[in-house]
């Protein structure tokens, strides 16, 4: 209730702000009450059921007149709103259509006459016309002003006269409009309370043109502090403690629910201090603990513990619920064997926890009997739970968020401790309110990290550290500051004839965009590899193709191919960063004098390929520009250390890579991602390869036979050669039956694996075909599919090669 304001609308010179409890009354179109709250029950005499139903003339004040005794002169005349209005009994029924004011005297049993100041809200909106009565007693306003100046002409509720109010339902879907914090289901909750308790939850600057406007303050706090300091001086005189005030009962009201609001305001700047749900969820349950509670256990739903998407459907008695975070004040160790922390359990539908959680509404128990004990503790296997919770008192609030139960907190008090009552459930369910907020806020943020990892991670390729004549190890780096989906790439591809390419690449620009277009060009640069295309028209194809995919989007891209048969390296550059090349003999690390490029979908500038000798040992480095740029840093500094730190000895492959993130890695945190990749060009020794060339004669698919069996022989894997003669012969058959002019090449090479190909001048890759018993073809590629441990096939410039590979004795 807002006093001291001038008509208009200025602060008068001795203005002061009171609070004074509210009845609030809810009267339908037919002039019965349909709301009844405690205010109404304290100030009219009438119980909530005395009142529900009948006609709201029987129980309210509806004259404006007033006694020509007026025992309260110093506050002025209280008529009509504004000098204009109806009384009461006009605004029953019905033809008032806009707020009203007024005073008026009625008697109240045991309690005389009171004096009353009424205000009338029509609630306008869908639904039924109602109209909303507030009342306040004079008397109380006469014992807050008791002393002083009051200076004011109007008292008005703390609901904004100006503005039309829309009613419970209108008022609560209205909020989230006026504060985008809030949501509808927390509107509901504050609307309610302000309708049943009469007394304000949110408070707003006097200058906002909100419905509801509480700017209410406490004064009987100072004369309560000043009945405390001349009791405390009595006492300190030997001289008896002065009189207690009649009103203090009602004081300490007051008290409560300031202490409620207070404790709401704290619980609420201490949770939500981060996204992280586990953090989130320990301090939703230290934030009650032992304030408001001895024991606090929160339970999550399966699917929220899980990081996966709203749970779907109403929880019923087969919903796992997860025990997340139980604190508590008794000794340590007490509650840890027999609730422990990560169980999981569904309720029973006869317990309090499954009517919480179904309904959505906090469950209070006064005090937990032997009996409803028992039930409890039944759900619990080999442990007797009930020394812990019998005798004690239960409150059970849901963690609710878009109207979906997450879970719930199970709030004991210790028996010597008051039990809940109405007004700590009600503070209960705007805590589990909040914290179910702030929970569901984590838990979004969890979800989308997860889904952002699990695409980022689903676009990168899961590389083998060993390829033929080479070892790579790779890494990638989320930018720490703008989420963990980015364009950067790295990818290696098998090559006929034993080679490997290695390709990085890096999509300008950030979020779910930048990676959708990174698996676009990735799964591009797999399909021209895989046709043997040359580096430079790799390039040249791959922005042909980002030209047509549009022109939104730039990438860099470096490709390399290396041949471990030749010591060579092949490369062409789009705009990246050119690779380092660490020399084994020399152990100095440089960057390679690379034509740059322009990135991947500028369009119309050609591609250049270089080639380089390489030696068994040597090492290759290749990343993206976030590793290496930093704002405010020279780059020509920063890839000096990348040559340095590459070039750095280390014990393994991962151990090199690490040292080079460390060198380079902001202490402030990446702002971009990372892609790194390193291989180590061993080579293949030519002992380690054998090449035949077969002519077109269906004899020499019995000649490969003897071939293959021989070298095998002299390479110590005699084991494998039943297998290799039997898928060298399915496959040398089927070169000599579609190659043209061309001889028939077979090689072997042996390396991690034992790797045979077979060339022919044909261009039409074979398939796995299905057969049929009767079918004398078509089997070849079965019998490779099924004894291979892998095998494939490619076009090159002149044809095809088709392969398998074995794995090596031991391996």
């Amino acid at each position: 209730m807002d006093r001291g304001t001038e008509r208009d609308g200025t602060a008068t010179e001795h203005a002061a702000t009171g609070r004074i409890p509210l009845a609030v009354v809810v009267v339908d179109r037919a002039g019965l009450v349909s709301h009844w709250s405690s205010g109404a029950r304290r100030l009219f005499g009438a119980t909530k059921e005395e009142a529900i139903g009948h006609p709201a003339v029987d129980l309210l004040p509806v004259s404006g007149a007033l006694p020509e005794d007026d025992d309260i002169s110093p506050y002025g005349p209280y008529g009509p709103y504004d000098d204009a209005g109806h009384d009461l009994e006009t605004s029953l029924d019905g033809r008032l259509y806009y707020p009203a004011a007024g005073r008026a005297r009625l008697t109240v049993p045991e309690r005389d006459r009171v004096d009353v100041l009424w205000w009338a809200y029509p609630l306008v909106g869908p639904g039924p016309e109602r109209l909303l009565v507030l009342g306040a007693d004079v008397g109380r306003l006469q014992q807050e002003a008791a002393g002083e100046d009051p200076g004011f002409d109007r008292v008005a509720p703390a609901f904004a006269l100006h503005t039309d109010f829309p009613g419970a339902e209108e008022l609560a879907s209205k909020l989230p409009e006026i504060l985008p914090s809030m949501s509808v289901d927390e509107s509901a909750r504050i609307v309610g309370q302000i309708l049943e308790l009469g007394y304000p939850v949110l408070e707003f600057s006097q200058h906002d043109r909100v419905p509801v406007t509480p700017d209410w303050g406490v004064p009987r706090r100072v004369e309560r502090r000043a009945r405390r300091e001349r009791a405390a001086r009595a006492a300190a005189h030997g001289l008896p403690a002065p009189a207690e005030d009649p009103d203090d009962g009602e004081d300490l009201e007051y008290a409560a629910v300031r202490e409620r609001l207070e404790f709401l305001n704290e619980v609420s700047g201490r949770i939500g201090t981060s996204l992280d749900l586990a953090r989130t969820i320990v301090e939703v349950s230290k934030a009650v603990v032992p304030r408001f509670t001895d024991v606090a256990g929160t339970y999550l739903r399966e699917q929220v513990v899980a990081g996966e998407g709203f749970p779907d459907g109403a929880p019923d008695t087969t919903t796992l619920w997860h025990r997340v975070a139980l604190e508590h004040t008794d000794e340590p160790g007490r509650w840890d064997d027999v609730v422990p922390v990560g169980e999981a359990m569904p309720f029973p539908a006869h317990t309090p926890f499954f009517q919480c959680m179904t309904t959505g509404e906090p469950v209070l128990v006064p005090r937990i009997t032997p009996e409803m004990g028992h039930a409890i503790a039944s759900q619990f296997e080999k442990r007797d739970i009930r020394p812990l919770i019998t005798g004690r008192s239960m409150l059970v609030v849901p963690l609710k968020a878009r109207n979906v139960v997450l879970g719930f907190m199970i709030l004991l008090r210790h028996p010597e401790r008051a039990e809940f009552n109405d007004m700590d459930r009600v503070t209960g369910a705007e805590l589990a309110a909040r914290a179910g907020l702030v929970l569901d806020n984590a838990r979004m943020y969890t979800y989308q990290e997860s889904v952002a990892e699990t695409l980022q991670d689903s676009m990168l390729p899961q590389i083998p550290r060993r390829m033929a004549g080479c070892d790579i190890t790779t890494r990638y780096l989320p930018g720490t500051l703008l989420g963990r989906v980015g364009g950067d790439w790295f990818d290696s591809v098998k090559l006929p004839g034993a080679r490997t390419a290695l390709v990085v690449g890096d999509v300008m620009g950030h979020g779910l965009n930048s990676a959708a277009m990174m698996g676009q060009l990735r799964t591009a640069v797999q399909t021209m590899a895989a046709l043997d295309l040359p580096p430079a028209q790799l390039l040249r194809n791959l922005d042909d193709l980002a030209q047509r995919l549009g022109d939104n989007y730039l990438a860099t891209c470096l490709y390399v191919v290396y041949d471990p048969l030749a010591g060579e390296l092949r490369l062409a550059n789009a705009g990246h960063i050119p690779p380092v090349l660490v020399r084994a003999d020399s152990g100095h690390g440089d960057l390679l004098d690379l034509p740059t490029g322009a990135p991947i979908g500028v369009g119309g500038v050609p591609f250049e390929e270089v080639r380089v000798r390489v030696e068994p040992g040597d090492r290759i480095v290749m990343c993206t520009d976030g590793l290496v740029e930093l704002r405010g840093e020279d780059i020509g500094v920063r890839l000096a250390v990348l040559c340095a730190s590459a070039a750095h000895p280390a014990a393994s492959m991962d151990e090199a890579c690490d040292m080079i993130i460390r060198a380079l890695n902001p202490r402030d945190g990446r702002k971009d991602d990372v892609a790194l990749l390193m291989a180590r060009l061993n080579g293949i020794a030519p002992t380690d390869v054998a090449v035949h060339r077969l002519a077109l004669d269906p004899a020499e698919t019995g000649r490969a036979r003897a071939l293959v069996r021989e070298r095998l022989r002299a390479w110590g894997l005699t084991r494998l050669a039943g297998t290799a003669e039997l898928l060298v012969s399915e496959l040398v058959t089927n070169a000599l039956r579609h190659s043209r002019d061309r001889p028939v090449e077979l090689r072997l090479v042996r390396g991690e694996t034992l790797l045979c190909e077979v060339d022919d001048d044909g261009h039409e890759l074979p398939t796995l075909l299905d057969t049929a018993p009767e079918d004398d073809a078509g089997r070849g590629l079965r019998v490779v599919s099924a004894l291979a441990r892998a095998w494939g096939a490619s076009r090159t410039g002149t044809g095809k090669t088709v392969w398998f590979e074995l794995t090596l004795p031991g391996r």
